[in-house]
Formats: structure tokens, sequence, C-alpha cells
């Protein structure tokens, strides 16, 4: 096709090489009077025989499109007709030119330029004009008439009005051609003007009637000249007709090739510069041919109109820059109605319209829902600002990784969507593609982000409602399973996941109802077997479930972001009852209690003050109150060690949970002011005994050593968790923890049940 489509371009080399000779010889042969007239003849039947070869080049080409088809076809004809034509005006004028006399042009020459002339002006005449109803055809033909007009009266004024009056009487097939030549030029240039983009180049069809323009240049020359105007009419001006069909064949070309530039249409212009054009005429009657009156009249209507028309074009350029701006604000209008604000991907709105369109036209579509893991924290520890660049980094990326075939959209918040409609493309090609991108920091702040994504596919005939649906539930399946994962919807997905969706509804309400109880688990002295603390354990009262374990809800209240309002309830209401043993039990009660700390909860910038609230309203002195943390949570960014060390500066101690899990421990305890460090139950499991594998047992043994020495070093307080059995408390006494936690020593117990406890410790210590 490359080939092709330079083929077209040898051509109009080749034509204006033969109108550039032509030229040189003219100059020569009126200079120096050298060689016969007769070779002023050739260019044009040359040009005309390349221009053939041209147009059936490009018929065939065009075959695949009726209209450009039968436009080429027909100008094709025309082309032959006047090709031979001329010709044969050659021919004759090297077999009867006389000096630099040419030869009258013969009736079959004429008729066959003539013939050519008439199928040039039917091929521009079939070429289809896009209207817009009936008064839209009243105006364009009220327009075109006076385009007619105007164009035509200079025409007949300079040229064809000139030799019809002359006294040297030319022949009837001479006029006839040049008024021919006139009427398809005039008819061409208002045609043209009127054509809408379509499978007739408009810039071919302006050059095609621009060939009949050569007919004024020659009604000038013979005007001028007489029968002498005959050679620099064949050599000067005719020539240029094959060149612009030749050029007409290359901008039809391009076309068809797919090189199409948009033109730009000139019909409402047309009119104003036709009234114009007859100002031309005018104008020379008032400076040659009338006495001083009759100038000043028809000076003065020339000046009346030449300023009409000035308004006029001013009046039509800023009606047409307004339209513009009119254009461009309904299309900005559109845009943003379908486009998401921040991000520039499409929104809801257009996401479901797309979709819905694509279910009605049978077209299978997929849909992947992407949900940014822990977008939150970020906007609590960063800054809304930083999560919106994120946000459009991340639309960024869904845009590259969507492809071509995928529509990205942002859902609302972090909620992303990506939707695949017909096609070849795997949905879990494209959701792998996205989370192997958001292996790499984005966004300007290098952020390092993950995403849960669900895939649903869908047939012709489904609800857009229930793909959705379907998608949201594989998407919080993905969550469900650790995050950063893709996971298709599959029949009977939907009842453990809505089960799960539904349990945040149920938190909501338990919150509103005071459902939620405060358990308290003992940590005793391993010596002594005295309670020096106790950790505060949430418990759901449901009332058709009974008591609920956290493990079941507190990752939905998580989820949901109902973390932070049950654990200020906690975290109350622990203060509260410390301060309330305190009071009734004095040395006999624990030493503090501890709180469990979330990660969401660190990340809020108002949780130092709510625990200031809360110490300050229920009369707890900052010291009996232990915040626990795991080091998941305390590895969060600046503002969670400015929390932390925050709350040291008030005196609230923090206790690391869980120690010797992660891999930063060591690190922590130097980084983040820590007072209390928890050994976690994996290291007591089997502390006493292995009979399978001893080396386990040593190992755990090793690092609950390792852990007691590096807490001494460092001057912290130590706890055992998970101690089940006496064997095992007697192994950690042993190895110097003197204080510890579990089932074995104490289970978690309601307010009322510990208060029992501490009576009766206290009952014990006074009876000796």
């Amino acid at each position: 096709m490359a080939e092709d489509g330079r083929a077209p371009l040898r051509y109009v080399w080749t034509v204006a090489g033969l109108v550039l000779a032509s030229w040189v010889w003219f100059a020569v042969w009126r200079t120096f009077g050298v060689g016969p007239v007769a070779f002023g003849y050739v260019a044009v039947p040359l040009g005309g025989a390349v221009s053939v070869v041209a147009l059936c080049r490009l018929w065939r080409a065009v075959r695949d499109d009726p209209h450009a088809r039968r436009f080429c076809g027909v100008l094709l004809i025309g082309a032959c007709f006047m090709t031979i034509g001329f010709l044969l005006m050659a021919v004759n004028a090297f077999r009867y030119s006389v000096g630099d006399d040419p030869p009258d042009m013969t009736i079959f020459a004429a008729v066959c330029v003539g013939l050519g002339f008439a199928a040039a002006m039917w091929a521009a005449a079939r070429v289809p004009v896009d209207t817009a109803g009936r008064a839209e055809r009243r105006r364009m033909n009220l327009d075109r008439t006076i385009a007619f007009l105007g164009c035509a009266t200079p025409l007949w004024h300079f040229g064809l009005a000139p030799m019809i009056t002359a006294t040297e009487r030319w022949s009837v097939q001479t006029l006839s051609l040049i008024g021919l030549a006139f009427l398809l030029s005039v008819a061409g240039m208002t045609k043209v003007a009127y054509l809408s983009d379509g499978p007739v180049d408009r810039t071919a069809l302006r050059l095609v009637a621009a060939i009949g323009l050569t007919a004024a240049g020659v009604a000038v020359c013979a005007t001028r000249y007489g029968d002498a105007g005959g050679p620099p009419s064949q050599a000067l001006v005719l020539p240029l007709g094959p060149l612009l069909l030749v050029l007409a064949v290359r901008a039809q070309w391009n076309s068809a090739i797919g090189h199409r530039r948009v033109s730009r249409r000139s019909s409402h212009l047309l009119p104003y510069l036709a009234v114009a054009a007859v100002d031309l005429p005018l104008i020379a009657v008032v400076v040659g041919e009338l006495r001083w009156p009759g100038r000043l009249t028809l000076g003065s209507a020339v000046v009346v109109s030449v300023l009409v028309i000035a308004r006029q074009f001013l009046a039509f350029r800023d009606n047409a820059a307004l339209l513009r701006d009119i254009r461009a604000h309904e299309e900005r209008l559109q845009h943003e109605a379908s486009h998401d604000g921040l991000t520039g991907l499409a929104n809801r709105a257009m996401f479901r319209s797309t979709m819905h369109d694509a279910l009605t036209r049978s077209d299978g579509v997929t849909v992947l829902l992407v949900d940014l893991d822990d977008f939150k924290t970020v906007n609590d520890s960063l800054g809304h600002d930083v999560g919106d660049h994120l946000l459009v980094s991340v639309a960024a990326m869904l845009r590259e990784q969507a492809g071509e075939d995928g529509l990205p959209v942002r859902i609302g918040g972090d909620e992303f969507a990506v939707l695949l409609v017909g096609g070849t493309t795997v949905g879990e090609t494209v959701a792998q593609r996205i989370l192997d991108a958001l292996t790499e920091p984005i966004s300007e702040h290098r952020l390092l982000v993950q995403a849960s994504i669900g895939i649903a596919t869908a047939e012709a005939g489904a609800s857009v409602d229930s793909v959705l649906r379907e998608a949201d539930v594989a998407m919080y399946a993905a969550k469900q399973r650790g995050k950063a994962a893709y996971v298709r919807y599959l029949p009977g997905m939907a009842q453990p996941v809505t089960a799960h969706m539904r349990l945040g509804g149920e938190l909501r309400r338990a919150l509103a109802r005071q459902e939620f109880e405060v358990f308290y688990q003992p940590i005793l002295d391993l010596g002594t077997n005295k309670i020096v603390g106790a950790e505060a354990l949430v418990r759901w009262n449901h009332p058709d479930r009974g008591l609920v374990s956290p493990c079941e809800f507190i990752p939905a209240a998580e989820r949901t972001g109902l973390i932070m309002e049950l654990g200020r309830y906690v975290l109350r209401e622990a203060c509260r009852q410390e301060a309330s043993w305190l009071a009734e039990f004095g040395s006999d009660a624990p030493g503090h209690v501890a709180v469990n700390v979330s990660a969401r909860q660190l990340h809020d910038f108002d949780f130092v003050a709510d625990v200031r609230d809360a110490l300050r309203d229920t009369g707890l002195t900052p010291g009996h109150l232990v915040l626990e943390l795991t080091e998941s949570a305390v590895l969060r960014g600046s503002q969670v060690s400015r929390a932390l060390h925050d709350l040291d500066g008030a005196g609230v101690r923090l206790a690391l949970d869980d120690f010797g899990t992660g891999e930063s421990s060591l690190s922590l305890l130097r980084t983040f002011p820590v007072a209390i460090v928890k050994l976690d139950k994996s290291f007591v499991d089997g502390l006493e005994f292995d009979e399978v594998d001893p080396a386990c047992r040593d190992a755990r043994q090793a690092v609950a050593r390792a852990v007691i020495q590096l807490a001494g070093a460092l001057r912290l307080e130590t706890v055992a968790e998970g101690i089940e059995n006496e064997a095992q408390a007697r192994e950690l006494r042993a190895l110097g923890y003197s204080y510890g936690q579990g089932y074995h020593l104490a289970m978690p117990m309601s307010a009322a049940s510990m208060t029992e406890l501490l009576v009766a410790q206290r009952r014990a210590v006074a009876t000796g």
C-alpha cells in the first residue's frame, strides 16, 4: 500500500514537467520564433493521457466505494473525451498550421472536448450534498443561486461577453466550449461549497471545478490577441487542466487509503464572496463607460455593498466564534457529565451506560472491580492531597493496563473498574497486569499500594446491576483472602460474602444498641499468682447468636471503619472500669488495664486526643493505662510515630504485642518508646516438651530466653502470652519471666466476674 500511495505523485510530477516544458517552449518561441506553432498543442494531449492513466488506477483503488467509484468513472470518461479532442487539435495543428496562425478547431474535436467537459460537470453534479431538512435546503438553494450569479457575472463580463461582442467573429464550437467551461467552473465552485466530507474528497472536487477556470484564461487570450491567442492558450493555459486533474486524483487517492484531512466548509462565506465578485464588473463599468453622475451613483452602490459585506462578515465571524464557544462548552459539559473530574476516567454513569449498550447489542462483557487496599490509611497519615495524587497515578496505570479493549472507570472514592466489551481479552490477564503494576511504587510520592480485584462476566440479556453485584461479591472475596489478589465470581460465592457484608450493618446497629461488652483477662505474677493487670477484650452480645468472638467481627469492623467507634468505646469503658477498681481495691486492684489499638486507630489524627479525653473523663491516671500495639501497626509512617511519642510523653505506657513474630522487632525497641514486650504465644506453645521434635522446643526456649535477656538489658517489662498449663508456667519462671497471661491462669471474664476475683484475692491476702 505504501508503493500505491506514492504512485499518484509520479503522475503529478510528470504532468508538471510537461507544463513547465510547454511554458519554456512558449517563451523561446515567443522570443526567437523557433519551431512551428504546432508544438504548443502537444502538452495538453500528453498531460491528458497521463491523467487518464492516473484515473484508471484510482478507479480500481476505490472499487469498494460506490459513490467514489461512480465519480471517478464518469471523470475518467470525460478525461478520455477531452484527451481525444485535444489530440485531434494537435494533429490538425501539425497538418494545417501556417506560420504563427493556428488552424481552426474541427467539429469532431470540439464535440469530443465538449463531451469531456459535460462528463466532468456531470461527475461533480452527482456527488451527494448533505442537507438537514426542508428549511436547510431552501437556504442552501438561495445561497447557491446567489453564489452562481455572483461568480458568473465577472466571468461573463471579463471573458465570454467580450468574445461574443468582438468584431472578429468566433466559431460556434469555440464559443460553446468556453461557455460550457464557464458553466462547469461556476457550478463546480458552488457545489464544492455545500459538499460535506464524504466518499468524494472536497479538495479533489475543488480541483476538478477549477479546470473550468482555464476557459477564462482562454477567453482573455482570445479577446486580447484574437486568432493569435491560440498559442498562449494551448501552451500556457490549457496544460493546467491535466495538472489540476492529476492533483485531484492524488487528493482522492489519499482520502481513499485513509489519509483524509478534514476540510473546513466555506458555504457560509460564499454568498458574501459572490456579492463582492459582482462589484468587480461594476467597478470596471464605473471607471470606463459612464459619465460622472452615473459613476457617482454606481460608485456609491459599490461602496455600500462593500460595507454591507464587511458588516456581514464581521457578524458572521462573531457568530462563528460564539458558536465555537457554545460547542466547546457543550462538549465540556458532556465530558464532565461522563468523566471523573479528578482522574479524567469515565465515571459511574458512563460505565453503566456503556455496559448497558453492550449487553443490549448482544456483546458479552467482563467487569473488573478494583478497590485499593487501606487507602484510608494514606489519606489519614499523609493527607488528602497525597491521596488525590495517588488516585490520579492509579488512573494512569489503569489506562495503560486496560489495553485497547478496556474502558477504565472511577466508580468513586478509591474504587475503580475496568470494562471489557466483547473481544478476546481475558479478565484474569488484565487483573494480573494491574497487580503486577502495583508491585512498584507509583505517584510522585513513590507509594506502594495494593488492590483487591473482583471479576464478573455476563452474556447478552444480563442486567447491569447483577453484573456489578457479582463483581462486588468477588472483590470482597478477594479482600477476605488476604488482599492484593483477584477472584472471579462463581455461583454460590455470594452467600458467605453477603453474610460478611451484612455483618457490617449489624455491627453498626450493635453499637447503637450497646450490645458490646468489655471482658477482661487477668495478667498474673507468675511467682505469687497475684493479679497485676488486665487486658480489655471486647465481646458482642448478639441478641440471637449470644456471645460472638472478636475474630468474627473485628475484621468487618476494620473493613467498614467501625473499628474507630468501637475502639473509642472499649478505651473509655476500660478506663472507667480500671478507675472503679482502683477506687474500690486500692493496691489490690490491677496495676494497669491494657487496651488493644489497631493500625487504623493510630492513623487517626484525633486518636491521641481521644486517649487524653478518656483519661480525663474517667479520672484514671495515665500510668494505669497500657496500649497494646502489634509490630505491623507500629511500622506505618510518621503519623504513627508522632502519636506514639505523644502518648509516651503523656505518661501512657506502650506494649508491643505478639513480640518476636515480625522482621523488625529489635529495631522497634530502639525506635519507639516501648515499655512492655509480650512474648508471642507461638514461642510458648510446646515450650515444656516436644516428643516429636525436641529441636523445636530448644528453639522456642532459645527465643524466649533471648527476649527476656533483651528486655532486661533495655529495662522493659515482659509478659508471656498463651500459657495453657502449669508446665509452661514453670518453664517460663525458670527462664526469668515474672508475668504471664493465658487460659491456664485465668479465662477472659466479665467486669463483674473480675470484680469477684479481686474480692477473693483481697480476702485471701487478708487471711494470710
